[in-house]
């Protein structure tokens, strides 16, 4: 069978120029993945609508989001660590999965109520995991609690949903909207869906008892760091009518992106650790649970503030994503907060970034 060209995928989608620089970007990339292996695996806490459960995570190297080897997001590096050829076999992704569960019986006491599945694109897209691999992997995890399941809007379906559902399985499906702002979604993380086409993939999951977790990026490309929290609040306030989980994804520097090119030209910094706290502590009263996990936080290419106090004031968030208490931001400062709000008043689309 004939396989679609990103120039198809891509028609009438995101921006052609984007697309474009980003396929010449992505083509740079010349590693190459064992399909048996996953890309990681780990066990933490998470907050859920059922308070906090101990949670195994699990990185499934597929063949890559579509929409990446299209072109895709300016900031997604992961397609990057994706098996090369589009398609990883059946067999080869449930001898992830069993090394999956072979890290938890290693490292865990006892299996986890919640298991997180990603696969850096979109899990319910069956050309990244086949219909066969997903109904075994609903049939593996069935005796847990709760299930997240990564997707773009597109697909998600009825039919795929109830594989979980039917099990008994509280089901999540964690979509990627970046934004609740169209053009900010549209122009500077170049995906092509609409916060419409969230809301009814919400609707979709809400119809077989499904819930959404959203995620958010805060501060994509060409945004100041002001634009950015302001857009993010906005969001955060939006998607909570449509999702019991906000998750708030401080942009970090990934390889093989147009972030990246960016960032090496002087055009593009991480957000600030203050913006994280100042934008969780102002969305408390949002009616969904609201966290953040700044990943790379304290490192150049991550979300940093000025190196002094980048440990103290990510220990606050992780506190903040369990007990959802905003007092906890009271207990940390740094001279270089004062730095942050001079960023804030100061920095403009044609000086950005004020500070590094």
């Amino acid at each position: 069978m004939s396989k679609p060209s990103p120039e198809v995928y891509e028609a009438g989608r995101g921006m052609d120029a984007h697309n474009s620089v980003m396929r010449e970007i992505r083509a740079r990339n010349d590693r190459t993945y064992d399909p048996r292996e996953p890309t990681r695996v780990w066990l933490d806490e998470d907050n859920t609508p059922d308070g906090v459960r101990e949670s195994l995570t699990i990185i499934l190297n597929t063949g890559g989001c579509r929409w990446a080897r299209a072109g895709g997001c300016t900031m997604c590096g992961y397609v990057a660590e994706s098996v090369d050829g589009g398609t990883v076999p059946h067999d080869a992704l449930m001898t992830q999965i069993e090394a999956c569960l072979d890290h938890e019986r290693e490292h865990a006491e006892k299996p986890a109520p919640l298991i997180k599945i990603y696969t850096s694109g979109s899990f319910l897209d069956e050309r990244e995991v086949p219909a066969a691999t997903r109904r075994e992997i609903a049939d593996t995890f069935a005796d847990r609690e709760r299930i997240v399941v990564e997707s773009l809007p597109d697909f998600v379906a009825r039919e795929r949903l109830t594989d979980f559902t039917d099990m008994g399985l509280e089901t999540d499906v964690a979509i990627g909207l970046e934004t609740a702002t169209d053009r900010v979604r549209h122009d500077c993380v170049n995906k092509y869906f609409d916060f419409e086409e969230f809301v009814a993939a919400s609707g979709v999951a809400g119809d077989v008892g499904a819930g959404i977790k959203a995620y958010l990026l805060l501060k994509p490309a060409f945004l100041t760091e002001r634009e950015a929290i302001t857009d993010m609040k906005s969001s955060i306030r939006r998607c909570a009518e449509h999702a019991h989980t906000v998750s708030m994804n401080p942009c970090n520097v990934q390889r093989h992106t147009m972030v990246e090119e960016l960032y090496f030209d002087s055009g593009y910094r991480p957000p600030w650790l203050w913006s994280v706290a100042e934008t969780l502590e102002d969305t408390t009263e949002a009616p969904a649970i609201v966290v953040s996990d700044p990943v790379g936080h304290g490192s150049d290419r991550g979300p940093h503030n000025c190196g002094e106090c980048n440990d103290r004031v990510q220990k606050a968030i992780k506190d903040f994503d369990l007990r959802q208490d905003p007092t906890v931001f009271e207990q940390v400062a740094c001279e270089c907060e004062y730095t942050w709000e001079e960023v804030l008043r100061r920095e403009t689309s044609y000086n950005q970034p004020l500070a590094r």
